[in-house]
């Protein structure tokens, strides 16, 4: 779903850019060799991870697969979703859009390892994307991501889950 239309549009327009708490899912999507999927955002050319909000009747898998199949063009079986980690610090999570709107999100972060498809990007949101080693994100990268990439990191040292 583009935004125009969705929940969080349909809040702005009763709202105005005021700060809004918004729920949502983020997904490490990685392939064999262990490199993640990054993805370029089209509105401020940052590279992130595939995310976004919740939509009434969803939940946060429903989240992660919807948001992975409509930026990516590629698609998760939910049982193949492994929840790492949330990520909510307003100090790392609270976000000032180009067009003014502030979000504090509340993210709900998967990993997958097995996708079906092939890239194709949601062009409205996506400028590009590309599979990189952890250790060497593309730049600029999203503090989020790299939060969420730290909370992997400790996730896969300690295997306890990750709240931050």
């Amino acid at each position: 779903m583009s935004y125009v239309g969705s929940y969080i549009w349909s809040v702005r327009q009763k709202v105005g850019s005021q700060l809004l708490l918004v729920p949502g899912a983020q997904v490490l999507l990685l392939d064999e060799a262990g490199r993640g999927l990054f993805q370029q955002r089209t509105d401020n050319g940052v590279w992130e991870l595939p995310a976004g909000a919740c939509e009434e009747g969803s939940d946060f898998a429903g989240t992660a697969v919807r948001e992975l199949a409509e930026e990516t063009g590629l698609r998760v079986e939910r049982a193949d979703l492994v929840p790492f980690g949330s990520l909510s610090d307003p100090g790392v999570h609270t976000l000032t859009y180009p067009n003014g709107d502030v979000t504090h999100c509340f993210a709900l972060c998967f990993v997958a390892r097995r996708w079906s498809g092939g890239l194709s990007l949601g062009r409205d949101e996506v400028a590009q994307a590309e599979f990189r080693d952890l250790s060497d994100p593309p730049r600029p990268l999203h503090p989020p991501t790299a939060a969420v990439l730290e909370m992997f990191q400790a996730f896969q040292t300690t295997g306890g889950f990750q709240a931050r």
